[in-house]
């Protein structure tokens, strides 16, 4: 299971967005179904910040949105974006490895 996270910073928000998202790695990479989760950043002038996650399963996915670590960061991060969180979740079609 992949995910796929874009964030948008709302103007002046990018060092608080990208402090809050740098915080969310250590405790997901321990989650017992974490296969990575990686950030990411674009190089624009107006930079968006992309978290590209693996999780063993589906089960997986949900259990770290039930994180004590996930609510918060879900309950602080609307202040900091300019638009809503674009998410798209993949399942494997044809994948090695």
């Amino acid at each position: 299971m992949t995910v796929i996270a874009r964030f948008t910073p709302a103007s002046d928000r990018a060092p608080q967005l990208k402090a809050l998202l740098e915080g969310m790695i250590a405790p997901t990479r321990s989650e017992p179904g974490c296969r990575s989760y990686d950030l990411y950043t674009t190089e624009t002038e107006a930079p968006d910040f992309v978290l590209l996650e693996r999780y063993q399963d589906t089960a997986a996915l949900e259990a770290h949105r039930t994180t004590a670590h996930y609510k918060a960061y879900r309950a602080q991060l609307s202040d900091l974006l300019a638009k809503p969180v674009e998410v798209s979740v993949l399942r494997p079609v044809n994948v090695t490895g």
